[in-house]
């Protein structure tokens, strides 16, 4: 008897969905993995990243242009929990770092660029994107996508592979059983690290063959297997030379449980045929518990008996991807574990239509893209598109695309080669291929060992809704001993504010979610009531996760030689035409005298135009108070200072409350005024009556208004060093630029510059309209040839979609 307990996994939010579970079922086990799998997405919950690149290859002096996609990982909702996405670009000869951007994400979207500058070699790279709250999980969970950057002497020839092949064996719920029936895939991959197709055979201890494997598609393939009582068995791989190697072969294990499955005879029913081989038990109750990314989809009990256990769970209702399927023995153990995927084809329809088939050079093409659901419904979606010269670019077959990212590669360890193959519907033999994937590429998302602990430790790294600034304070070059108060002064062409904050008992601080774009301009100093000078302080800069050295040589797509170089031809007189367009901008004029009164600029820091008194501030008058308010005491007329440091009051005669205080320019309380270091302070002006009027209801005691010589944008600070203040600068969001496009208007006179560009057009910020449609227009370039149209797409619901096209330019 088998008892099968379902969730609609579509129709619900995440909680309802375990929370339904514990409705539909009082069973304690499946309330008890619901529990445990709800409790570790609550701790843990993990994002997914994607980024869309404009082309599959590039030159030194071109540009990486990126559409940034991140999402939630179970239902691939738009992601408004990090706002900030890091996309670094890793030199795979050493690991090194070539480049890092910090993508502002809205709405789970971003965009940007990366400038292949001479500085950056030739060679293969990777480009990675990941979030703060991703680097709690395992690098393999960050987008990664191997590029090459070619320069004008590479011939494209990629490097053959040599070298054994690696040939694993992977039996189907993870053991061989003696005396159990079941099924072993395999694959076989080269030097290369690519699929390569194999064909061996198995020999008993004998010597007789008992088995023989012939690979399929890309070095994978499965054939049935009967291991015996007290046999031990070794493999080997016929080489493409005619020699013959000795491989492992898995382990039989006298005891133990087998699990098959079966997910393409019926689209609708997944088959599940589970065995058991324990010693004492002829009847032993199992659990198949079945989870999509996380969210349990299923729950199915049952006894395996001598004849084994057979379930039939439906998959309708399930989401298209990867289901998790996991046998639980009688003590719920984990023991046999089987990935399968489920394909509904959900993933929106895509139609990119360009308005004529074929145009002429610089003519205006106009596009239109079209989005749908698998029902035939508009859809409105975000979505990227780039338009490349086919004749320059040639696209890897089935690469990587939204689709297949999403609900594939994004959710198994390891390279998946080709995984746009797996979701084209023209290829009979696609559904298949998928199922030797699924034996042969393991799941990686988290293990049961760590969903089933009592405790789950928190993660250590935590969500950036903006740029983080950390670091250290130190005392006479000695660890703090008690928690010390800071200022910080920031300011940048948009920005100006002050934040106060607090280091901890060693001297550490972290300020969180800065929103700035470019650099900011710091001032950081302590707020103690004494020993200010005597601190030091050091910013922690952004460590970008270590990234592994890739020891296979990658090389793209083998690029047609003739093809690679027009590319590289055609690239090199596009930055010749455009350093030489720089360059006339530059023209050298004749001498000119100009004779006029010298203007002194106005100082952006004073909304008034002159103060009733100034006092400015020298070497000699600093090194002799410790505080602003000390020095104002006695030399200003009709101001009086009561006290010192920072018990001092201060008035305005006339006034009965303390002036407003204001510091380059912006108002302030006045504990910050007197822990200033009064090395940094410029001068002090003091506004009365009238002249404090600009100030508002504010100013109605008057104003003192304090300008530091690190709030002047003229000031040098090489010139001069103050103790116990940090000036400096950190890194903010990129600001993206814009793709630049020639417009060729039919009534201007043709232009004499070629246009040769590999990338046409690059469009990262589209919309679809309430009809699921919308349309762009950019001209051609000056080549006769191919253009190649793809579009990737996003719901905000969730639902990824790709489409490609192609016209003739004649």
């Amino acid at each position: 008897m088998i008892k099968k307990y379902f969730i609609n996994y579509c129709a619900f939010p995440i909680l309802v969905l375990i929370s339904a579970a514990f409705h539909w079922s009082e069973e304690d086990f499946t309330q008890f993995i619901s529990n445990k799998l709800l409790r570790y997405r609550q701790v843990l919950p993990s994002e997914k990243a994607y980024l869309h690149l404009d082309k599959p290859y590039y030159v030194t002096n071109d540009t990486l242009w990126f559409k940034a996609y991140l999402t939630e990982s179970s239902l691939h909702l738009a992601d408004s929990a990090s706002n900030l996405l890091y996309v670094d670009l890793i030199d795979q000869r050493s690991g090194k770092n070539a480049g890092l951007k910090r993508v502002r994400m809205d709405g789970g979207t971003g965009r940007g660029e990366i400038v292949l500058a001479d500085s950056i070699a030739p060679g293969a790279y990777t480009i990675r994107a990941y979030t703060n709250w991703m680097r709690n999980f395992d690098d393999a969970f960050f987008f990664q996508k191997n590029i090459y950057v070619f320069d004008r002497q590479d011939t494209g020839a990629a490097p053959q592979a040599s070298g054994p092949i690696d040939l694993q064996f992977f039996p189907e719920g993870g053991q061989l059983v003696a005396g159990i029936s079941t099924r072993i895939a395999f694959k076989g991959i080269n030097s290369s690290g690519l699929g390569e197709d194999i064909s061996g055979f198995v020999l008993a201890s004998n010597k007789d063959t008992v088995a023989s494997f012939n690979s399929e598609h890309l070095g994978m393939g499965r054939f049935q297997f009967l291991p015996k009582d007290g046999e031990s068995y070794e493999a080997f791989v016929k080489e493409k030379d005619g020699k013959i190697t000795r491989v492992n072969f898995p382990a039989i294990q006298e005891n133990g449980f087998t699990m098959l499955v079966d997910n393409l005879s019926n689209p609708f029913k997944t088959r599940v045929l589970a065995y058991a081989k324990i010693p004492g038990q002829t009847e032993i109750p199992v659990h198949v518990v079945g989870h999509s990314r996380g969210i349990v989809a299923f729950v199915a009990k049952g006894k395996i008996g001598n004849r084994g256990l057979m379930m039939q769970l439906p998959t309708a209702e399930l989401p298209d991807g990867i289901t998790h399927l996991t046998l639980f023995d009688d003590k719920g153990k984990p023991v046999c574990e089987r990935l399968v995927f489920i394909d509904h084809s959900r993933s929106l329809r895509v139609n990119v239509a360009a308005t004529k088939s074929s145009y002429k050079p610089r003519e205006l093409s106009e596009v239109e893209v079209t989005v749908t659901d698998s029902t035939g419904k508009p859809v409105q979606a975000n979505l990227s598109v780039s338009v490349t010269d086919a004749g320059q670019i040639l696209q890897a077959p089935h690469d990587q695309n939204i689709v297949s990212y999403l609900l594939l590669s994004s959710d198994l360890k390891g390279f998946i080669e080709k995984p746009s193959y797996y979701f084209d519907p023209a290829i009979a033999q696609r559904k298949i291929h998928m199922d030797y994937l699924m034996m042969t590429q393991g799941w990686t998302r988290f293990k049961w060992n760590d969903v089933l602990q009592d405790s789950i430790q928190a993660p250590k790294r935590y969500i950036e809704q903006g740029v983080t600034m950390e670091g250290d304070v130190k005392r006479n070059n000695k660890k703090l001993t008690e928690k010390t108060a800071l200022s910080l002064y920031l300011s940048n062409d948009s920005l100006s504010t002050f934040m106060t904050s607090e280091t901890d008992n060693e001297g550490h601080f972290t300020i969180y979610n800065l929103v700035f774009e470019d650099s900011l301009k710091i001032r950081l100093q302590g707020m103690n009531k004494k020993g200010n000078q005597n601190l030091s302080f050091i910013l922690k800069p952004f460590e970008a996760p270590r990234a592994t050295v890739v020891k296979v040589p990658f090389k793209p797509v083998t690029v047609d030689a003739k093809q690679l170089a027009d590319f590289l031809r055609r690239a090199a007189e596009d930055q010749e035409i455009a350093r030489k367009i720089r360059a006339n901008r530059e023209r050298l004029l004749q001498e000119v005298t100009i004779k006029a009164k010298k203007e002194v600029p106005r100082d952006a820091r004073k909304l008034y135009n002159s103060a009733d008194a100034t006092l400015k501030v020298t070497q000699q008058m600093a090194s002799g108070y410790t505080s602003v308010l000390d020095m104002l005491a006695g030399r200003v007329a009709g101001l009086s200072v009561m006290g010192s440091g920072m018990n001092a009051s201060v008035s305005i005669r006339g006034n009965r409350g303390e002036p407003l205080f204001v510091l380059d320019g912006m108002p302030v309380d006045k504990g910050l005024i007197t822990s200033l270091n009064v090395y940094d302070v410029e001068s002090i002006d003091v506004l009365k009556g009238a002249s404090a009027a600009i100030y508002g209801s504010r100013g109605g005691n008057g104003v003192i208004s304090v300008l530091t010589k690190r709030g002047n944008d003229n000031y040098d600070y090489s010139q001069d060093i103050v103790p116990g203040v940090l000036v400096s600068k950190i890194v903010g969001f990129a600001v993206p630029k814009e793709f630049y496009a020639p417009a060729y208007p039919v009534t201007a006179p043709p232009s004499t510059l070629p246009d040769y560009r590999s990338t046409i057009f690059w469009a990262p910020l589209l919309q679809t309209d309430s009809n699921g449609k919308v349309r762009f227009k950019y001209h051609n370039s000056d080549a006769a040839t191919t253009v190649d149209i793809r579009a990737e797409v996003l719901t905000p619901t969730g639902i990824p979609g790709f489409g490609k096209s192609v016209y003739s330019v004649r």
